[in-house]
């Protein structure tokens, strides 16, 4: 045997073997983003559109422009929604760093040089260096940071979205609050009234002592929590200043609910597919993926070319490549013994990948929970607001048959207070639930993924 051709072919030999250990073990991990749309396949039958279904937008729900104006406030001004935009940015830039690995590098340089007794010596030099992307390694990193853009402009819409919702919600909140201060100054109006008469008969010895402490006590209670509708209303005002990025301000309050433009049977009809948290989940599970293909790719050969051009001179400008010399090189590298880091690196790769595959099911269960959830409260809080309509036009009805009892002697005060409590008790509610289903509706249109219209194309 010659010893000496063994010896001289023994790199060969190492580096065929390497690109053989690190190809066996390529495209051996399961097909995640597969999964993931087959998944999303088995979505329930409310989820899916037709191709000439009309896009509706969560902003478009409501018939309002004063709602509009707000909305625009909020995305110009909100903080949280400032700082996603600002890691879109980041992440922008980054994948251009990322982008540019693909490319040749330049470098210049000029170097000088003196010892004792000699003349100075110059050396300019011009270098252009190249990766070769056999396997397409870079080119993966290049996707790979192209869906972390993905990702996080989905989670920028989310945000978008989000948002909107909260302020959609915030600002019927101070219709509600309004509404229920309105209310209760009419209850704490009228049980003011009844307490004067009750006064009235009482000192020309037509009442008793105990009518005149229940219409006070009653009163005093209509007092109390009217204040306490009033401080709600300002802890409101607060948090939508929060939302709208400001530290003071009063935001206008509509005088009555706005109109719902969208049918409810139009909603489900919007794809689930829409949602940008889904979106983002799914960029996730194609970053991850890229990611450990090339991790395993580490393990694989390389090969950089370099060429330079350098001169030499005694002065700075004889050195500026007057009279160059070139060069090539071709240098083939490949990991031999890194004690098992490169393949732990691909197994914790593929693990991460494994991740944002559960993270996807996770994030898609939870958007079917919320519209079926949202669905189901829709249907329960209309049988309860008709309900409660019945309910208040019989109280109404019933509250003016016992005023004029009371007036008769046919029945006690306490009567009177109890049906009087018993209409004022029916309009809270109707208005509570008036607004529980408006606020319900862009919940609906939030998980549905309709999301807010775009007035940029970030």
């Amino acid at each position: 045997m010659n010893v000496s051709k063994l010896i001289s072919s023994a790199p060969i030999i190492l580096v065929l073997s390497a690109l053989l250990t690190a190809c066996s073990t390529l495209g051996k991990h399961p097909d995640y983003e597969h999964l993931a749309e087959q998944d999303t396949m088995r979505l329930e039958t409310w989820s899916q559109i037709s191709s000439d279904t009309k896009t509706t937008y969560l902003n478009e729900l409501l018939d309002s422009p004063v709602l509009e104006e707000i909305l625009g406030q909020a995305m110009e001004n909100n903080p949280e929604l400032q700082q996603t935009l600002l890691a879109l940015d980041i992440l922008q830039s980054q994948y251009l760093a990322t982008r540019a690995t693909q490319l040749p590098t330049v470098d210049a340089a000029l170097s000088g040089s003196k010892t004792e007794g000699a003349n100075a010596d110059y050396t300019g030099s011009v270098t252009v260096s190249w990766e070769l992307d056999l396997w397409s390694r870079l080119a993966n990193e290049t996707s790979a940071a192209a869906n972390d853009v993905a990702e996080q402009q989905a989670l920028y819409q989310y945000v978008r979205d989000t948002l909107a919702a909260e302020v959609m919600q915030s600002w019927l909140k101070l219709i509600n609050l309004n509404q229920a201060i309105a209310i209760e100054e009419q209850r704490v109006d009228l049980l003011e009234r009844n307490e004067q008469w009750i006064l009235q008969r009482y000192r020309s010895g037509m009442g008793d002592l105990e009518d005149l402490d229940s219409a006070r006590s009653t009163a005093a209670s209509a007092r109390s929590t009217l204040i306490g509708l009033k401080e709600s209303l300002q802890q409101q005002q607060r948090a939508m200043n929060l939302l709208l990025g400001r530290s003071q301000g009063s935001t206008v309050i509509a005088s009555d609910y706005p109109e719902v433009l969208v049918p409810l049977a139009d909603l489900p009809n919007q794809t689930l597919q829409r949602r940008p948290d889904l979106k983002a989940a799914y960029a996730a599970i194609k970053a991850s993926d890229l990611r450990t293909s090339v991790a395993y790719k580490e393990m694989l050969p390389s090969i950089n070319l370099e060429a330079a051009l350098s001169d030499t001179g005694t002065s700075p400008g004889d050195a500026l490549l007057r009279n160059p010399v070139w060069s090539l090189l071709g240098q083939l590298t490949a990991p031999l013994f890194r004690g098992g880091e490169l393949r732990a690196n691909a197994e914790a790769a593929e693990l991460a990948t494994a991740q944002s595959y559960q993270a996807y099911r996770e994030t898609l269960l939870t958007a079917v929970k919320e519209v079926e959830n949202a669905i189901s409260r829709e249907s329960s809080l209309g049988a309860q607001r008709e309900q409660i309509e019945i309910a208040l036009s019989s109280a109404r009805s019933n509250f003016k048959q016992y005023q004029q009892k009371y007036r008769n002697g046919l029945v006690s005060v306490l009567d009177l207070l109890e049906v009087q409590q018993s209409a004022f008790d029916l309009e809270s509610q109707l208005n509570d639930l008036t607004y529980e289903r408006l606020g319900n509706r862009v919940t609906l249109g939030l998980a549905l993924g309709l999301g807010i219209k775009e007035t940029d194309q970030r």
